[in-house]
């Protein structure tokens, strides 16, 4: 089994940034993708971002590409997603990610192994 524990979420007025942390724990050898996923009420659960540990490969969502970075350690311990030039829209709680599979594991919840417990994002107009 793996843990995936996210920090550093909060609110924000558009047009700032926040940096999201998530600590992996458990059996991290097993990891080969991590990503960030978010919510909003009443919407389904949406790719933000993924990166594979072989190579760090990325992907983004094209609603955050240009503002946010996904990147990890080399100890699959740690991936971080940079927020920049947030905006209202990208209110919702993010949720940490990891998969035994590639970085295509990423591309859709319903593939996801691991989940964190979510962490909330607010982003006031």
């Amino acid at each position: 089994q793996v843990q995936l524990v996210e920090s550093g979420g909060g609110l924000v007025q558009a047009g700032g940034s926040l940096r999201l942390s998530c600590a992996a724990s458990g059996r991290t050898f097993s990891i080969n993708s991590m990503g960030w996923f978010r919510q909003a009420p009443g919407k389904e659960r949406e790719t933000v971002a993924g990166i594979s540990w072989s190579g760090g490969s990325t992907f983004y969502a094209d609603s955050v590409k240009g503002r946010f970075t996904i990147s990890r350690d080399n100890t699959k311990t740690m991936v971080w997603l940079q927020m920049n030039s947030l905006k209202p829209e990208d209110t919702a709680v993010y949720y940490c990610a990891a998969g035994r599979n590639g970085i295509a594991t990423m591309t859709s919840a319903n593939r996801v192994e691991y989940w964190g417990q979510g962490t909330q994002v607010t982003v006031s107009s």
